[in-house]
């Protein structure tokens, strides 16, 4: 069987490629299937398009059931997940469902439980309250910090010599095999990023997972920079109307082989379609709970 890319689908088709992936994602492109990339019959058939009536904004939304507190909504959904996720991708062994439970209960239960993971996954909830009530804030240095400072309050690395809280690092760091920015070029580098990025108002997908990488590659923090780094992309989407979206554990190597291979080899595409599978799975979440969205 011969496969095509969604390019070639969606020349096919006549309709956007961000629909095919749409499509394929959803499960209804018979036999295809992701391998860092989607593979499509060629013979296979367009979908029937749903029609779609969504009215409620996701901003609104959230904003709404935050200062509500309502149980069972697509705020509790994305707390509960986004923590769980973000924290799992940098060694976090909280369950999704002791996750919850901290969430919902404010208590937790189990055997052999670090202190560190439950406050940094309280932490984490502060930090979504936070870009939901900011979101349309102005990305500057000082707001960085200060998502950086609400991470990590409190954390057995507050008390360390070597990690400052809600400041740049001081000491050299890594990721993997990869260098980063020496601390004495970090505020430099930053502010040059900062710059390059608000002289524009609003910002497409790419221009936001553009930003991510060039902040993981800079690493400003002597940790927490993943978990600022995205908590930051979703602040953003919601700024400029872009479908927000949260990066899944079990695509943790994808994601982190789609930084290496836009840092060390100016390959972006990797990194692209891991964040634009991500952001298919918020359309459903989208979808089950009546949120409007354009599909861009």
């Amino acid at each position: 069987m011969k496969y095509l890319s969604t390019e070639e689908i969606a020349k096919k088709w006549g309709i956007s490629d961000r629909s095919v992936r749409s499509y394929c994602f959803q499960g209804r492109v018979n036999d295809a299937y992701y391998d860092g990339k989607w593979y499509i019959p060629d013979n296979a058939l367009k979908p029937d398009r749903k029609s779609r009536t969504k009215k409620r904004n996701l901003i609104n939304v959230l904003k709404h059931q935050k200062d509500n507190k309502i149980s069972g909504s697509i705020y509790n959904k994305l707390q509960i997940d986004f923590a769980y996720n973000s924290n799992h991708i940098e060694g976090t062994k909280l369950t999704h469902e002791e996750t919850r439970y901290i969430f919902e209960t404010k208590t937790i239960s189990g055997d052999n439980i670090l202190i560190d993971d439950i406050t940094e996954t309280i932490n984490h909830f502060r930090c979504f309250d936070y870009i939901i009530d900011t979101y349309d804030k102005t990305l500057n240095e000082r707001y960085i910090k200060q998502i950086h400072r609400f991470l990590k309050n409190n954390t057995l690395s507050s008390d360390s010599s070597e990690a400052i809280i809600g400041d740049y690092k001081r000491y050299e760091n890594t990721i993997g095999d990869i260098e980063t920015v020496h601390p004495d070029y970090v505020a430099e580098e930053m502010k040059e990023l900062l710059n390059k990025y608000n002289k524009n108002k609003k910002h497409s997908f790419e221009d936001i997972v553009e930003f991510h990488k060039e902040f993981e590659r800079i690493h400003p923090f002597f940790d927490g920079n993943g978990r600022v780094g995205r908590l930051i992309m979703f602040k953003e989407c919601l700024k400029s109307e872009v479908v927000p979206f949260i990066i899944d554990d079990k695509f943790k190597r994808e994601y982190y082989n789609g930084l290496k291979m836009w840092q060390l080899y100016d390959d972006k595409n990797y990194l692209i379609e891991t964040c634009l599978l991500m952001q298919d799975n918020m359309k459903l979440i989208l979808d089950y709970f009546e949120i409007k969205y354009t599909d861009v």
